[in-house]
């Protein structure tokens, strides 16, 4: 069970957890996702863990073709939304 935001346990969300969201969602044909949250320790939306809050994705798809960069973005936003309600707080996305 995910800790809840703000119980001193972090958000409790894993790159795993994300990949395996995405891979679901998304079918993509390249997919990296790396946690950076302890790279961003003391920052706004740190939780202190050092995990679970900072996340950077590399997703190609061809749910994209066709989109505007914009567009592909909010629909790798839609995938994740439950995890940005959990406390998810960066995620920087690269559409390779």
């Amino acid at each position: 069970m995910s800790a809840a935001p703000g119980t001193g346990s972090g958000t409790g969300i894993t790159a795993q957890d994300l990949h395996a969201r995405l891979a679901q969602v998304l079918s993509p044909t390249h997919l990296e996702v790396s946690d950076e949250s302890a790279a961003h320790a003391g920052h706004a939306g740190a939780d202190g863990t050092g995990s679970g809050t900072h996340f950077r994705v590399r997703i190609a798809s061809p749910a994209f073709t066709g989109k505007r960069r914009v567009a592909q973005h909010r629909l790798v936003y839609d995938a994740l939304h439950d995890f940005l309600q959990r406390g998810l707080h960066a995620l920087a996305i690269e559409i390779v």
